[in-house]
């Protein structure tokens, strides 16, 4: 026999798993010519999850970034290596423009 399943337990895991969807943006311009992955349209998360989130992508990536404006900026062309991070945290990741 199965335990009994808590009906809370089911939502918040179900929460959990979609954070909403966010877009991943590969940019040059005014940048000197440098790439740079960045990472809009976060819903409902502050500040300090962004720059845990960014801190695990930098890892991951072994690229320099920062959080401007409320969108994190990874160094250099790393949009597969984040759509991974944020696809484990619970978003889902939209490749968008170049």
């Amino acid at each position: 026999m199965h335990p009994p399943v808590d009906p809370c337990d089911a939502v918040s895991s179900t929460t959990k798993k979609n954070r909403g969807r966010v877009d991943i943006i590969r940019q040059t311009a005014h940048r000197g010519g440098k790439t740079v992955t960045v990472v809009t349209g976060f819903t409902g998360i502050g500040l300090a999850e962004k720059e845990r989130l960014a801190k695990e992508m930098q890892r991951a990536c072994g690229a320099g970034g920062t959080v401007k404006e409320g969108r994190i900026e990874i160094q250099g062309d790393q949009r597969e290596a984040v759509a991974r991070i944020l696809t484990e945290a619970g978003f889902r990741p939209v490749f968008a423009g170049g």
